[in-house]
């Protein structure tokens, strides 16, 4: 039921703005699906009862979406600890490399379909400048950018555990649009969650909003969130919506794409080398958008 009859008509539209989790990849999906896939190789390749390993996943899988990373340890040495606690005393011994088989799954499981990666190298193709926006902790969400290779998609990307705001505060939004150079109403924010990216996107004056149903989305929604201005079932119908090219204006074209960063409060560009997951600094109050 994608309200795609109607394109954009914002008066000039020249840069898109993705949230991550859930919209360009399915991670809540994807981590239900690498434990369902960590049960087989518990059973198999450790001899765990199968109402045990599923019993373990599912703590596991419980506890890491009430929280994805402790600042005071390492993301390995932090889902170390989670999956002692899943195991139990009998199999704990075997949580360090049952934790590093979850990771590889995970990776597998979250990569972004086919479709999605040439959509975003198609907007690029037709001059639209692309940027993410992502709530979470610093180290997460790095993490998820760089093991899944999203990077070089974007001209900017921001994640709320470097900076002072997450969605939907809009001075994330116009963060984002000040780095790039361009205003928010040549801007359109699409995501998955109406209470951080439509309603930020909204309050920060972006000239257009896109919902990308859940995948058992209901409706618009209730409560005080706002209506999108546009709803799709998938991310890739985004198309639809958007002209055959970017439209520019004078004043846009001065303002070259920046191809950056926030990291640890100072603009970093993209081609810097990826920082070392475990040494970067995080917000443990960001919650992310994810898992």
């Amino acid at each position: 039921m994608a309200s795609c009859s109607r394109r954009i008509r914002s008066p000039f539209v020249s840069t898109i703005f993705f949230d991550l989790d859930n919209t360009l990849i399915q991670t809540q999906k994807g981590d239900k699906l690498a434990c369902e896939k960590l049960v087989e190789v518990l059973v198999e390749d450790y001899g765990i009862p199968h109402h045990l390993a599923v019993q373990a996943t599912q703590t596991f899988l419980q506890n890491f979406r009430l929280c994805t990373e402790n600042p005071e340890m390492s993301l390995s040495e932090w889902r170390h600890l989670l999956w002692v606690q899943a195991l139990g005393d009998k199999y704990k011994s075997i949580a360090g490399e049952v934790s590093l088989h979850w990771v590889e799954l995970r990776y597998e499981c979250l990569a972004p379909p086919p479709a999605v990666r040439a959509l975003l190298r198609q907007l690029h193709r037709r001059h639209f400048r692309l940027g993410l926006i992502t709530n979470g902790p610093s180290r997460a969400q790095w993490e998820k950018v760089h093991r899944l290779d999203l990077a070089r998609l974007f001209d900017v990307i921001l994640v709320s555990g470097d900076l002072p705001w997450e969605k939907p505060n809009a001075h994330i939004f116009h963060e984002a649009c000040r780095l790039l150079g361009v205003p928010p109403s040549a801007c359109l924010m699409v995501g998955d969650k109406l209470e951080t990216d439509i309603k930020g996107g909204k309050e920060a004056a972006f000239g257009a909003t896109v919902w990308v149903l859940p995948p058992k989305g209901n409706g618009h929604g209730s409560g005080d969130h706002p209506r999108p201005d546009y709803t799709l079932e998938k991310v890739t119908d985004i198309l639809r919506l958007l002209p055959p090219t970017a439209n520019w204006t004078r004043e846009d074209m001065s303002h070259p794409s920046t191809s950056s960063v926030w990291r640890n409060g100072r603009r970093v560009p993209l081609t810097t080398q990826p920082p070392d997951f475990e040494d970067c600094n995080s917000n443990f109050s960001n919650a992310s958008d994810g898992s």
